[in-house]
């Protein structure tokens, strides 16, 4: 009991913190930490509010919340449930406020053919609330990247296109009926992807006579990405746009790479802030495109614009301690919506995780957060013993994960490669004890697990294997660390706590 006692006071309470210092040189923070991507803010009287791409993780779209862009809380979810019209990639969500009515347009691939279109979702508040209304788009082989534009009143949303019968990749626009639910009247082109760049990530902004057209090229995601942000003007809204000769004007610098996908957000001193994705060259594709804040200086006598870079000096950076006291679970909690349907509860210091899974799943049922740092402890206490593996896993995809897990009276170092199933290690522990399990990710993307029962010292399972992780990330969005389940309809897994420690 001593053991269990200490191992409690160790992880006791609710600490989430997911703010850290914005974008400078160097090994500054990002603002959001973590896994958010192709980023839209919204300012509401004295209060910003943010929203980002969940790709294959479910609930769908986080927020998250803030009082002056520096310190970040979670509040929720776009989606708790899954529109019924989708099936996956859940991409570039973006806030518009109209008629008293806060908008949601988002991407999604559609169900019945799998091509990606945009939707819309209402709601009264910025935080909660979205009732989703279905595609508003769908064009050519896929449509991705919603922007609204009020202009002179009359509402447009802007959008990148592409597969049209030859012609390259393009910004595409239309007009938006008064209730900003469907399109109204013919297409129009803004800007031609003419060199083959790539081009999405679009947002507008008019000041002094000239809208200027923000936009990202070059590949957004993955190890060898090129992302970089451009910009390009017209007298006109519908154009043409001329390019600036000296794009790219927001690009890779020694302390993060392929910055993009960004929109504004006006502060109550009037300078414009863009709020955008990068990737930590430290933790790099471990972490995910990162949540990051410029300023945007406007040029003088019609010359162009530019952009500085935000510090600050928080350095907290996403820690994790939870006892599971109260009935409902924290806001950080995903899961892989495709593969593993989790079953949760929680109270009284325990949270109770089973599910079902597909049966080409070989990793099972995981209930995980964003890493922010690719250096970190993650520990549980599994209370319970059957013949479920029950621990912790560092997940990418259900055919990419590791972890350590108890089972009956063994713990078992398992991983899954390229959806091949693999035991690294067994021990035997005893029976009928509780036994607390650590996983370490070190910076050279391996890792180390470990166990102990009460009296005893940390055990580290296969030193001798130094166990490569790299396989993990996914090209499109970062693995997660968390909870693992994997048995049969009826057993469950018991945990008294779970942690995540920063180093």
């Amino acid at each position: 009991m001593r053991y269990y006692f200490n191992n409690l006071l160790l992880l006791i309470g609710f600490l989430y913190v997911q703010s850290s210092s914005l974008m400078g040189q160097g090994n500054s923070k990002a603002f959001i930490s973590g896994d958010f991507a192709d980023p839209s803010i919204i300012k509401v009287k004295n209060r910003y509010y943010a929203v980002g791409t969940s790709s294959e993780w479910a609930p769908h779209f986080p927020i998250y919340t803030s009082d002056n862009l520096h310190n970040w809380k979670q509040v929720g979810y776009v989606f708790d449930k899954t529109p019924e019209w989708t099936s996956g990639s859940f991409w570039a969500p973006e806030y518009y406020f109209h008629n008293n009515t806060y908008y949601m347009y988002y991407t999604a691939r559609r169900k019945s053919d799998n091509v990606s279109c945009i939707g819309v979702a209402t709601s009264k508040y910025p935080d909660r609330g979205f009732k989703d209304h279905g595609v508003i788009i769908s064009f050519g082989k896929e449509v991705i990247d919603g922007f609204v534009y009020n202009d002179k009143g009359q509402l447009y949303i802007t959008f990148k296109a592409y597969g049209l019968d030859q012609r390259p990749i393009e910004i595409l626009g239309s007009r938006l009926s008064a209730d900003g639910l469907k399109l109204e009247g013919e297409m129009f082109s803004l800007l031609k992807d003419t060199n083959r760049m790539g081009m999405e990530g679009q947002s507008i902004l008019h000041n002094d006579g000239f809208y200027y057209l923000f936009y990202s090229a070059g590949d957004c995601c993955g190890k060898g990405c090129s992302y970089n942000v451009r910009v390009a003007r017209s007298k006109d809204f519908k154009g043409p746009y001329e390019e600036y000769d000296r794009n790219p004007v927001l690009q890779t610098n020694e302390g993060w790479k392929c910055p993009g996908h960004g929109t504004f957000v006006q502060q109550n001193n009037g300078k414009y802030m863009y709020i955008y994705h990068a990737y930590n060259k430290e933790s790099n594709v471990f972490t995910g495109r990162e949540g990051m804040l410029a300023e945007l200086v406007w040029g003088s006598n019609g010359s162009w614009p530019s952009f500085i870079s935000q510090q600050t000096d928080s350095s907290s950076i996403g820690n994790i301690a939870a006892s599971f006291e109260g009935q409902k679970i924290a806001p950080y909690w995903q899961w892989d919506f495709r593969n593993a349907a989790p079953v949760v509860r929680q109270g009284k210091g325990k949270l109770y995780l089973s599910g079902t899974c597909r049966e080409t799943n070989n990793t099972g049922v995981v209930l995980a957060v964003r890493p922010v740092s690719n250096h970190f402890d993650m520990t549980t206490t599994v209370v319970n013993s059957n013949a479920a593996l029950k621990g912790l896993a560092f997940y990418g995809d259900a055919n990419a994960a590791i972890g350590i897990g108890a089972v009956n009276n063994k713990v078992e170092f398992w991983m899954v490669k390229d959806n091949s199933r693999t035991v690294l290690a067994t021990q035997d522990i005893k029976a009928g004890l509780p036994v607390q399990l650590k996983f370490t990710m070190k910076p050279d993307l391996t890792c180390e697990v470990y166990y102990r029962q009460e009296g005893s010292d940390w055990q580290q399972m296969a030193p001798g294997i130094k166990q490569d992780v790299s396989f993990l990330p996914q090209w499109d969005r970062s693995p997660r660390a968390g909870l693992h389940f994997k048995g049969e309809s009826g057993l469950e897994a018991a945990f008294a706590a779970f942690g995540v420690m920063n180093k």
